[in-house]
C-alpha cells in the first residue's frame, strides 16, 4: 500500500510499466534494480514469487543458494543439473536479473550459451541444439572462450574459440535482463500481428514479421516472444527451454534432453525432474519483477535524445506504447498501459549483425527488437558495485 502511495508520486510520464513500475531508489543500491516485486503484487502471489526467486537463486548442482550460505540447502533442487549443462543457476547468467557480462579476453564464456546446428541448419549431429560446456560426469561437449575482436568502422564483432572444434553453424547468445517479462507476455497477440509489415507495403522501410512457434505442450501455433530470434511463445515456454538446455534439467514441458544424433548418455531419459510446482513458482517470479521508472524527465541531453529517436524513425521498431490483454493468468499485468521500446517482430538487420544459423522462421541476420526499458540502469546491475551498504558505487558493465 506505501509503495503504491510512492508510485502515485512519480510523473505519469515516468511511469513505464503502469501500476508494476517500481517507485525511484533512494537507498544507493545500484545493483538490485531489476530484483525488486511489482508494485501492485497482489497478495496470493507473493509467497509464489518469494519462492520462486529460491529456485532462480539455488544451484541445481548441490541446492546451494547464490547470495548467502546462511540461506541453507534447497534440497529438492539438488542433483538435478547436467549431466551435460552451461550453468547450474538461472542467477548464474542473469546476474542479479540483468544482463550477463560480456567477459574478457581469454575467458570461458560461461555465461552465454551457444545454439549450435548442422550444415543444414538441423541439430548438431555430435551435441544436439546447445552446446553444454560442464558436466557433472564424463566429458563436456567443449568449452568456449573469447579470442578477440573483429572490428570494422566501430561494429565488433566477437571471435570464439571452441576447444572441441568450431560446430558448423553457431549463434552465441548472452543472456538478456529478465524485467518486464510477464508484461511483454501479455501483449495481445492481435497488437502485435497488426504491426507486422514482412513486405513493406506501406513503405516506410520497416519491414518486421512476426515469428510463430509451437506451444510444445498442446502443440498449437502462437506468436514468438521470448529469446533473442522470439523462439518462445510464453514465459514458461522460456523458462523451460533454458532449464532443459542451458542446466540440463527435465520438466514436464521439456522432458527429454538436448542430444545430437550420435551422441549417447548425454542427459536424463526418465522424464521430469524439477516440479511442476517449482516451475510455476519460478515462472509467476519472474513474470512480477517491477520495471524501474523513467529517470532524467528534464534533462536537456536526454529531451533532445527523444527528439532525435522520434525524428529518425527509431519508434516504428522499439514501439513506445501498448496495453496489455484483460485475460493474463496474472492480475498484476492485465490492463496495463506499458512503455516497453519493443514491437516483439523480427527484422533483418543485415549481413553485419547475422551469424549463420537460424531458428524457427527466423533467418540467421533476423532478430527480435529489444524492449529498451532499464537500459540505462542495465550496467551498474550487471557490473555491481563496490562499498559499505548505503554507500556504494556501480562498477559499470554495458555489456551491449
Amino acid at each position: 500500500h506505501v509503495l503504491v502511495q510512492a508510485l502515485d508520486l512519480i510523473e505519469q510520464r515516468a511511469v513505464v510499466g503502469q501500476r508494476t513500475t517500481l517507485p525511484y531508489q533512494y537507498s544507493d543500491e545500484p545493483d538490485d534494480h531489476f530484483m525488486q516485486m511489482a508494485t501492485n503484487l497482489y497478495s496470493e502471489h507473493a509467497q509464489p514469487f518469494v519462492r520462486g526467486r529460491r529456485v532462480h537463486h539455488s544451484s541445481m548442482l548441490d541446492g546451494a543458494h547464490d547470495e548467502s550460505a546462511a540461506n541453507g540447502t534447497f534440497d529438492d533442487v539438488v542433483g538435478l543439473a547436467g549431466p551435460l549443462y552451461v550453468h547450474p543457476s538461472c542467477d548464474g547468467c542473469h546476474r542479479r536479473n540483468g544482463r550477463a557480462a560480456v567477459a574478457a579476453l581469454g575467458e570461458p564464456l560461461d555465461h552465454w550459451v551457444f545454439k549450435i546446428g548442422a550444415d543444414d541448419g538441423a541439430p548438431d549431429p555430435r551435441w544436439g541444439r546447445v552446446l553444454q560446456t560442464h558436466a557433472t560426469t564424463g566429458a563436456a561437449e567443449g568449452g568456449v572462450a573469447l579470442a578477440g575482436w573483429d572490428e570494422v568502422d566501430g561494429l565488433r564483432r566477437p571471435i570464439f574459440a571452441f576447444s572441441a572444434g568450431r560446430p558448423a553453424r553457431v549463434s552465441g547468445r548472452i543472456a538478456p535482463p529478465l524485467v518486464g517479462m510477464g508484461l511483454l507476455e501479455a501483449i495481445p497477440e492481435d497488437a502485435v500481428l497488426a504491426w507486422e509489415d514482412p513486405s513493406d507495403a506501406d513503405g516506410d522501410g520497416i519491414s518486421g514479421r512476426a515469428q510463430r512457434v509451437l506451444d510444445p505442450v498442446t502443440g498449437d501455433v502462437r506468436l514468438g516472444r521470448f529469446g533473442w530470434k522470439a523462439g518462445a511463445g510464453s514465459l514458461r515456454h522460456q523458462v523451460a527451454n533454458a532449464l532443459n538446455t542451458d542446466m540440463g534439467v527435465m520438466t514436464s514441458v521439456r522432458p527429454t534432453p538436448d542430444c545430437g544424433a550420435q551422441q549417447a548418455g548425454c542427459g536424463n531419459d526418465r522424464g521430469p525432474e524439477l516440479a511442476d510446482a517449482h516451475l510455476a513458482d519460478l515462472v509467476t517470479y519472474v513474470s512480477v519483477l517491477g520495471v524501474r521508472a523513467r529517470r532524467d524527465l528534464d534533462d536537456p541531453q536526454a529531451l533532445r535524445g527523444e527528439a532525435v529517436f522520434t525524428e529518425l524513425g527509431c519508434g516504428d521498431c522499439h514501439r513506445p506504447e501498448v496495453v496489455t490483454s484483460r485475460y493474463h493468468p496474472l492480475s498484476e499485468v492485465r490492463a496495463q498501459v506499458i512503455h516497453p521500446y519493443t514491437d516483439l517482430l523480427l527484422h533483418d538487420l543485415g549481413p553485419e549483425l547475422a551469424d549463420d544459423l537460424g531458428e524457427g522462421d527466423a533467418s540467421g541476420s533476423e532478430w527480435r527488437t529489444s524492449p529498451l526499458w532499464g537500459l540505462g540502469l542495465g550496467p551498474c546491475v550487471t557490473g555491481g558495485v563496490v562499498g559499505p551498504n548505503q554507500q556504494q558505487t556501480c562498477v559499470p558493465h554495458e555489456s551491449y
